[in-house]
């Protein structure tokens, strides 16, 4: 059962712990007092104003597993808090998300400092967990996707919408480095896991992938560029920079241009553009 008091005492805790230099918000002069506002929370949790005063007071309905873990990474939760917030909502811990599903509140933090670069935060599987706009802007959201489609890798082997941000020449490198990075991940995981499951439904529904997998490639350099192409900047080489945390099985990935390029001009014409 929820114990709805001591979540909303946990939450309240935790938001005013926060400061707002620790999610890349501005201090303000008006701001008095410590610890984020609760809009300021409510916007990093992407949930109403409403919804996140409620269980502060405590009155809230009773919140999904989904909506715990949007909590726990808004108000930049560890592992340990992560799994308080679940047992005071009323979850038992092994229906939560996986640990490779949280991420670092240090990780965060830097995530946070990249509001105007194009950078995002994914696990072992392919699956992004967070954006800045600016990699919205270039990739689209792709924290929206659910199933086997939260992994980029299958989308790339199964949409054919996906390959569009690479120019068509790439896409057989492209192909081998996805089937790369995937069979690290089988490697390390085994046969009983979420990369498993990957690897099964590719084999079965995408010849190409059955072919490369059975050739077992290897990963190349982590900071290799890319080329990418833009409906509205046009193509763009940008250069892959990864931060690996070990500990959670994911990556920080920044993308940048060399100054002086025409590349550096579109990424910054990149970062104005709206993201839908």
């Amino acid at each position: 059962m929820a114990d709805r008091a001591a979540l909303a005492a946990f939450l309240r805790a935790r938001r005013e712990a926060l400061q707002p230099e620790d999610v890349g918000l501005p201090r303000g002069r008006r701001r008095r007092t410590g610890g984020l506002r609760r809009e300021e929370v409510a916007a990093l949790c992407d949930m109403s104003v409403d919804y996140y005063s409620r269980l502060e007071q405590p009155r809230g309905p009773h919140p999904s597993e989904q909506m715990l873990t949007s909590m726990a990474r808004g108000l930049r939760l560890s592992l340990e808090e992560r799994d308080l917030l679940f047992q005071l909502a009323g979850h038992a811990l092994p229906r939560r998300a996986r640990r490779g599903d949280h991420v670092a509140p240090g990780t965060m933090r830097i995530l946070d400092r990249l509001e105007d670069t194009p950078a995002q935060v994914m696990n072992h599987l392919g699956e992004t967990l967070s954006q800045t706009r600016p990699a919205m802007a270039l990739l689209g959201d792709q924290t929206a996707y659910t199933g086997l489609a939260r992994s980029s890798h299958y989308r790339w082997f199964t949409d054919p919408a996906a390959r569009l941000v690479h120019p068509a020449s790439d896409h057989a490198e492209q192909s081998r480095l996805m089937v790369a990075d995937l069979h690290s991940a089988y490697s390390r995981d085994g046969g009983d896991s979420g990369a498993a499951a990957l690897v099964d439904a590719l084999n079965r529904e995408s010849p190409e992938f059955a072919d490369l997998w059975r050739q077992r490639p290897v990963l190349g350099p982590y900071c290799a560029s890319k080329r990418f192409v833009h409906p509205q900047v046009g193509t763009l080489e940008l250069h892959c920079q990864t931060l690996i945390d070990p500990d959670h099985g994911q990556r920080l990935v920044v993308y940048t241009a060399t100054p002086g390029t025409e590349s550096h001009t579109n990424l910054r014409l990149l970062s104005l553009l709206p993201v839908s």
